[in-house]
């Protein structure tokens, strides 16, 4: 395998959480001067740091639970298990957990803390569409974010820019609106907004770097398998697939648009702030690869 680091992404993965941890310190001094209460602020500390540690050391299990995935062994899926053996391999990464979900959409994604600690996760759909070199495609693909590591740093931003949204949404009752002066409900509105500016920023932030992480795990498919153009005919006919998929079946996975391999989209606000790039730039840079290969 010709692996080549991808340097562009590291200094977009140490920028995005430079710029991530910068703002909730800022964030952390906002709640600090404006949330009601000192007992208020420790529970809410102790809430939000018990969670954050949940969310690190069982991301992989919380979010293939939350997708309805199930961990599958090599009696059930043989061929499936074979394949991530061997380009796990190939990747010089140890073998992950093997997951697949039993819906029609076809997709793929990877979570995991590190990559000791991995899990990648299929549907039945995408099996079902896919040749066996499609799949590897989209299989290593999968591997090239276990490792890039990108996937750490999208669970660790991710849980960052929740904990503003639930401010926003539950602000009012972790203030209490209780006091007087700042601590009131003047203190607790103040507190919300600035949650809200804190969760749009985080949210252009990581959508950013998804994108852009897109298309270095599209490079390291292509290092791994040899092969971009099979994962190039992998996300024709996946992104093909999508427009026949019920429109309750998409909604059902939209949240996880930042982890699968193709996005679920939703308009044209939802192209505006999409996890991933244009299938047709991704198809373009897999076919300049197959051309650079082929010379």
């Amino acid at each position: 395998m010709n692996w080549q680091a991808d340097w562009g992404l590291r200094f977009r993965m140490f920028l995005t959480m430079f710029l991530l941890f910068a703002l909730y310190i800022v964030f952390a001094g906002v709640l600090t001067a404006y949330l009601a209460g000192g007992a208020n602020l420790l529970v809410f500390g102790m809430l939000f740091g018990g969670m954050s540690l949940v969310q690190y050391y069982f991301s992989d299990t919380l979010t293939l639970r939350s997708m309805g995935a199930r961990k599958v062994s090599a009696d059930e899926y043989p061929q499936l298990h074979a394949s991530i053996e061997r380009l796990s391999q190939q990747a010089d990464l140890p073998k992950p957990k093997v997951a697949v979900i039993d819906s029609d959409v076809p997709n793929a994604f990877a979570t995991g803390r590190n990559q000791k600690n991995a899990a990648v996760a299929v549907t039945t759909g995408l099996l079902r569409s896919l040749d066996q070199e499609e799949v590897d495609g989209v299989l290593a693909h999968e591997l090239a974010h276990v490792k890039n590591r990108d996937m750490m740093v999208m669970t660790i931003a991710s849980f960052l820019s929740t904990i503003a949204f639930m401010i926003v949404r539950w602000g009012a009752f972790f203030g209490g609106g209780h006091g007087r002066g700042r601590q009131g409900g003047g203190g607790v509105v103040v507190a919300i907004l600035v949650s809200l500016i804190v969760w749009i920023i985080s949210y252009l932030l990581i959508r950013a770097l998804s994108r852009y992480r897109e298309y270095a795990a599209d490079r390291g498919a292509a290092a791994i398998t040899g092969n971009p153009s099979a994962l190039a005919s992998a996300l024709l006919k996946i992104s093909g697939e999508m427009d026949k998929v019920p429109k309750d079946d998409l909604r059902e996975e939209a949240e996880m648009n930042a982890f699968f391999i193709i996005p679920i989209k939703s308009g044209v606000v939802g192209r505006l702030f999409s996890t991933h790039p244009p299938t047709e730039r991704r198809i373009e840079q897999l076919r300049e690869l197959e051309r650079e290969m082929t010379v």
